[in-house]
């Protein structure tokens, strides 16, 4: 047997290749508009996505590298969804780049290493590939917010992001350690079977999971690890965001099943008590503070923390019983979950982009007074981008978050129940500022009459961004059902 077996991990080889590619050649474009780079990394980029699909279509499980990488459905397909979504950031980021002078070879490189991070972090079956893909990506997105160099704004956000950033690195990697420690082994699968013997040191294994929790946490900016949430989405240039807040929300998630489910499962009940506190803490302070908030970028920041509390809640319920229906049934309405808020991130900072322009962030819930009689269209996509968010039918946001409530409910135990209600009420209170966006667009009179100036390409697939919001909204069924496959897949291979 090939102990190697570089088969496996093709995608994440070609897209390393090209990245270094993509760099040397960038010196060689004298365009403004960096098109031959821009091309080929989109290029690069569907590859790579397709080669997911097409490993996530072949539904076999393989390990490569020593069984420290697994290539499995699951990590294929947020493979998949994190090409895309970088492919459509991208989209949106060029014109409002290029009016920045940001629109350089760097955009594009430090894109690609993010994502080969966040591939990496999919497909890990090793406490240290987690740890290389994680850095990998970090360092990348570091760099990205820093990328305007002339912004005080921005400088200061990637301060903070990188110092913070490097505290909940070592929040994991000293939890990783423990857990190590307590197990005697890096493998994921044979710290599950270390975990099974009942022959550990429990005290030092909880102690671990702790500080993993923590790490984790600070990655999908849960409460109390979200301080850096608000001051970076604000601060990082607009395109910027759209790559923090989209595509590393995926491997967030695909390391969060890796090390507490597929690895942690056996303690469940312990890492379980501490989801339900992020949770509801993310949930009551993303949702409150969002009211007051007079910034779009901010308040998406804090509604991002709102939305991970109620994705969490969909971990939390599993563990009952340990059957592989309630394991499906929550993990994958959590998947579900985590790849339409995505959808619809991206979504609502391209059109903050959009009404962007040369000298003028339109960054302000006030910016967008009027816009039904400036851009009928785009008020509609906005519109369904933030129903989706509140989740109101007929968007996905409401089917995805119908699903979490199905999944906390079926356990039939009151806790649950009751998590459940207090989910209901904060989806309650944060309709209040999705809908106050509405009302702007569509009641008060427009303060800015400059006509939207963009390229017809961003304007194109914002128009499919906010059409498949409203699409996978009546039609949830085929997407949720290659979420459960991937996720039944991945628990028993």
């Amino acid at each position: 047997m090939n102990q190697m077996n570089w088969h496996a991990v093709h995608p994440e080889m070609v897209l390393l290749g090209m990245a270094c590619v993509i760099a040397m050649l960038d010196l060689w474009v004298t365009s403004p508009r960096r098109t031959p780079t821009y091309l080929l990394t989109q290029a690069t980029l569907a590859v790579v996505g397709l080669m997911h699909l097409q490993g996530f279509t072949d539904g076999g499980t393989e390990y490569a590298m020593q069984r420290m990488v697994v290539a499995d459905p699951m990590g294929h397909l947020l493979g998949a969804f994190a090409c895309l979504a970088v492919m459509v950031s991208l989209v949106y980021a060029r014109p409002y780049a290029a009016e920045r002078d940001m629109l350089k070879g760097e955009l594009f490189t430090l894109s690609s290493f993010a994502l080969l991070g966040i591939c990496v972090m999919q497909s890990a079956n090793n406490f240290l590939v987690i740890y290389l893909g994680l850095e990998l990506m970090s360092l990348s997105l570091y760099a990205l917010v820093a990328l305007r160099r002339d912004s005080v704004d921005a400088t200061e956000a990637a301060m903070k992001y990188f110092v913070l950033g490097a505290l909940a690195s070592g929040f994991l990697l000293y939890g990783l350690s423990m857990t190590y420690g307590a197990t005697g082994s890096l493998e994921i699968s044979e710290v599950f079977k270390a975990v099974g013997t009942g022959q550990i040191n429990k005290s030092v294994l909880v102690f671990g999971v702790v500080f993993i929790v923590a790490g984790l946490a600070f990655k999908l900016g849960a409460v109390p690890f979200h301080m850096w949430v608000p001051d970076v989405y604000q601060g990082a240039p607009t395109a910027v965001t759209l790559l923090i807040g989209g595509a590393p929300k995926l491997a967030a998630f695909a390391i969060t099943i890796r090390l507490l489910v597929e690895g942690l499962s056996g303690i469940g009940a312990d890492w379980q008590q501490m989801l339900v506190v992020l949770s509801i803490g993310s949930m009551v302070l993303g949702n409150l503070v969002a009211i007051a908030q007079t910034n779009l970028k901010r308040m998406l920041a804090y509604s991002s923390i709102a939305q991970m509390g109620f994705m969490l809640l969909g971990l939390t319920p599993t563990v009952v019983g340990m059957n592989t229906f309630s394991a499906a049934n929550g993990y994958s309405s959590s998947m579900f979950y985590i790849v339409t808020y995505v959808l619809t991130t991206l979504g609502s900072f391209g059109m903050v982009m959009l009404l962007s322009r040369q000298g003028f962030e339109s960054e302000q819930i006030s910016d967008l007074k009027g816009l039904a009689k400036r851009s009928p269209w785009f008020a509609l996509v906005m519109t369904v981008i933030m129903l989706s968010l509140a989740g109101l039918p007929p968007t996905v946001g409401f089917y995805a978050k119908l699903a979490v409530l199905q999944a906390v409910v079926s356990t039939n135990v009151g806790g649950y129940i009751a998590l459940a209600v207090v989910a209901v009420l904060m989806s309650l209170v944060g309709a209040f500022y999705y809908l106050r966006v509405i009302k702007v667009m569509y009641f008060d009179e427009p303060t800015d009459t400059q006509p939207i100036v963009s390229t017809g390409e961003m304007r194109f697939v914002l128009s499919i961004n906010g059409a498949a919001v409203l699409l996978f909204g009546l039609l949830p069924d085929g997407l949720m059902t290659v979420c459960r496959e991937a996720i039944v897949k991945a628990l028993t291979t």
